[in-house]
């Protein structure tokens, strides 16, 4: 089966990114808005409770994640991925090289830039034109997110919860 380690921003945020991505993001109907922790990876039952605790103890080591949409931005030209940018912090990269180092299965396809799509699937025009659309509306928001969670992919291609795990430390 498949997994992945997400946080969920605030509903007000999810929100805001739905009023963009029910036009133009393909994978809507998917999954919540989120900000991936650690990209999709395969496990069987045994090897995800185990996978499970590891993300329990990590996040007892990390306070909760101060987070600050602060613009529109893109991946392109190496894709048409149009995201709501996620200022790096030292505790967002220390969440995400503990959560990739201590769940060592799979390698990361991308490098991590933490972010909430926002469109993706776009033609070249589209995405152009809609890039320079959201650029001038921008983003200022900031918030604090305190759970993670281990999600697993159904059949129909969607995206739910498996497990939900509260940042209690001290990081």
């Amino acid at each position: 089966m498949k997994y992945g380690i997400v946080a969920f921003p605030s509903k007000k945020l999810q929100d805001l990114a739905n009023t963009y991505r029910k036009r133009y993001d393909s994978h809507y109907t998917k999954i919540t808005p989120h900000i991936t922790l650690k990209e999709a990876f395969d496990a069987d039952e045994i090897e995800i409770q185990k996978i499970s605790k590891e993300i329990a103890s990590i996040a007892n080591n990390f306070a909760p994640l101060k987070i600050h949409a602060s613009r529109i931005s893109s991946f392109f030209p190496t894709t048409n991925v149009i995201f709501f940018r996620i200022e790096p912090t030292d505790q967002l990269k220390n969440l995400h090289q503990e959560l990739q180092s201590r769940i060592n299965i799979g390698k990361p396809k991308h490098v991590f830039i933490p972010h909430i799509t926002i469109a993706q699937d776009l033609t070249e025009t589209e995405h152009d034109d809609i890039f320079g659309q959201l650029r001038m509306i921008g983003i200022n928001e900031q918030e604090t997110i305190d759970r993670i969670h281990l999600l697993y992919q159904l059949e129909d291609g969607s995206w739910t919860t498996y497990e939900t795990y509260r940042l209690t430390g001290d990081e």
